[in-house]
């Protein structure tokens, strides 16, 4: 007679199923043989989401080696690149989030914000590694970043070929806006200069379409540092001139690293009567 643990135990054959199918969709999701997906399950216990952050991980490695191996002088680079890389693989294209959504979250405007803290060389692989985990998972309709650097432009451009990126500068670090390309429609960017920035910031301005709706999205990285205030809230007063100018049938988003403390914050009525971290836009 079988013991109750033998009856709960899952058969050879559901275990071969199951891994079959875990193989399938990391290879779906990763651009893969299934042998290579094999290989990376079998090595993190067959846990998918393990497997998937242990092959960003060694992606990441190979870029950023290529990135800062290159002898040859860089390129002027587009700020808004149309056309993918040929050798590129689409991470979000078969991921969760991609699927047909209903009517009610069709409606809705998804977006994020994410410094991805390209100067801490210690962690490069770590964050860009969990920034491509988010999108795969949630495929977002705009994100806002911030600390860009040269390799993570170059490996979003090869993994994230659904969206559009639009890069806010060229050299060092700078801010970028990425555009899911089935939901949001681009129409122009511009990058506006803070006349008396220490640290190379900007604000980036996109002009879309959502739904029919004019959407003018903003983001930035205020200047860093307690010393700063000063030059900080000059940043964010351009930022709400250039809000207070958008047209009456444009609805603008600004989101990005404020670097404000609270008692900054709380001098700026700004930051009170129109921020809202927990508003939802729905567009009909």
């Amino acid at each position: 007679m079988a013991s109750s643990s033998d009856t709960h135990k899952p058969s050879v054959s559901d275990v071969e199923k199951d891994r079959t199918r875990l193989c399938e969709e990391f290879a779906s999701i990763t651009g893969n043989h299934s042998d290579v997906a094999q290989c990376y399950l079998a090595e993190n216990d067959w846990q998918m989401e393990r497997a998937l952050n242990s092959f960003f991980e060694a992606d990441m490695e190979r870029v950023f080696e290529e990135d800062f191996e290159e002898n040859d002088p860089p390129k002027k680079k587009q700020k808004v690149e149309k056309t993918p890389p040929e050798d590129c693989i689409d991470l979000t294209k078969d991921s969760p989030a991609a699927q047909k959504p209903t009517d009610e979250d069709d409606n809705k405007l998804s977006l994020m914000s994410w410094n991805v803290d390209g100067l801490d060389s210690d962690n490069l692989q770590e964050r860009a590694r969990g920034l491509c985990s988010f999108l795969v998972l949630y495929t977002p309709d705009v994100v806002f970043l911030q600390e860009l650097i040269p390799p993570y432009v170059h490996y979003l451009k090869k993994r994230a070929v659904s969206y559009l990126i639009i890069e806010g500068g060229e050299d060092e670090y700078f801010t970028g806006i990425m555009l899911k390309k089935s939901r949001v429609k681009f129409l122009e960017c511009e990058i506006v200069t803070y006349p008396t920035t220490q640290m190379m910031r900007n604000l980036l301005v996109a002009q879309v379409t959502f739904k029919g709706q004019k959407l003018c999205l903003m983001t930035s990285h205020l200047e860093s540092c307690k010393g700063y205030a000063g030059e900080r809230m000059k940043q964010l007063q351009l930022v709400m001139q250039r809000m207070k100018e958008a047209p009456e049938d444009v609805n603008v988003l600004f989101g990005g690293d404020t670097n404000l403390r609270d008692t900054e914050v709380s001098r700026s009525t700004f930051i009170l009567s129109i921020c809202d971290q927990n508003r939802e836009i729905e567009f009909q």
